[in-house]
């Protein structure tokens, strides 16, 4: 009686095991950001509404095709993610999962994902999102460990998902998918850099260069982190004045640029970490704040 308690409780133990592996792999939080932004963008295209169906198979392709660049990512550098305490414990990287197994697991959901952007949408959305699994994958990350202009190309896969969500919309690469990539992608410096000055020790550790300056945390990095939070506001108003949102939504995503420049400037004249870490959690809310106000005051065309 006892070995026939134990075993389906081991058994359960196992399997929890293995999806949390599986949710580390795929970078879940991350990848459900990504899949959020394609999903706003999709539904602020003109003239679409909601429907449950498209959005569940667009958000499952999202998932499939990011989990699969996080999965590259991770297989790629196992060895100098297991040098740093924030990653060290991934799967890759700890041994808990081979090699073989999560390379097999990207192969498949990265071509499954695609695959249902092709079949339920179109084929342009399909070849963006390949582009951008392969970007990512295969560009930006071996790229890491060579120049700070990794930052720069891991941009453009990082804000791709907006322009995947329009294109998969409305079947073309007109002007709003572009505004609400331009959004993302320059929304993407502060963030990023507020990361690697937080994780600075780490990132050095393994010989990653991510901050625009080769001496690490200094006042030209902080003022490359305020400049480009200023240049948020311009391209912020954007959606109002190309027709995609209306008045109120401009008002909240300036006071949120503002905010993201405030903190920058804060950043800038105190250069500690606590300053870093709040310019990175301020751009965490900010996209968030930003994206769905869009959507909640978007411009319905008659």
């Amino acid at each position: 009686m006892e070995h026939k308690t134990t075993t389906p409780n081991s058994t359960a133990f196992v399997l929890a095991a293995k999806v949390k592996d599986y949710f580390q792999l795929i970078k879940f939080t991350l990848s459900f950001m990504v899949v959020f932004s394609t999903v706003v963008s999709y539904l602020l295209a003109p003239n679409v509404t909601f429907n449950l169906q498209a959005v569940l198979l667009l958000f499952v392709a999202g998932l499939l095709i990011t989990g699969s660049a996080n999965t590259i990512n991770q297989v790629l550098e196992k060895d100098t993610d297991a040098m740093m305490k924030r990653t060290a414990k991934r799967p890759v990287a700890s041994g808990r999962m081979s090699v073989t197994e999560a390379t097999v697991f990207a192969i498949v959901a990265g071509t499954l994902g695609v695959f249902i952007m092709w079949h339920s949408f179109n084929i342009e959305s399909a070849a963006v999102g390949l582009f951008s699994l392969f970007l990512y994958g295969f560009i930006y990350t071996p790229l890491k460990k060579v120049n700070s202009v990794a930052v720069l190309v891991g941009a453009v896969p990082g804000a791709l998902p907006c322009l995947i969500g329009w294109v998969a919309a409305t079947g073309d690469f007109s002007a709003g998918g572009w505004i609400l990539f331009g959004i993302q992608f320059i929304w993407q410096f502060p963030h990023f850099w507020a990361i690697a000055w937080v994780a600075h020790q780490d990132y050095t550790k393994a010989g990653f260069k991510l901050l625009p300056s080769d001496k690490g945390p200094t006042k030209f990095t902080a003022l490359q982190t305020v400049m480009y939070s200023m240049l948020m506001i311009p391209v912020g108003l954007l959606p109002y004045f190309f027709g995609i949102s209306g008045l109120v939504s401009l008002w909240i995503v300036l006071v949120c640029n503002l905010w993201m420049v405030w903190v920058s400037v804060q950043l800038y004249v105190k250069m500690d970490v606590a300053s870093a870490r709040r310019v990175m959690f301020s751009s965490y809310f900010y996209l968030m704040i930003v994206l769905l106000s869009l959507l909640a005051d978007k411009v319905h065309l008659s």
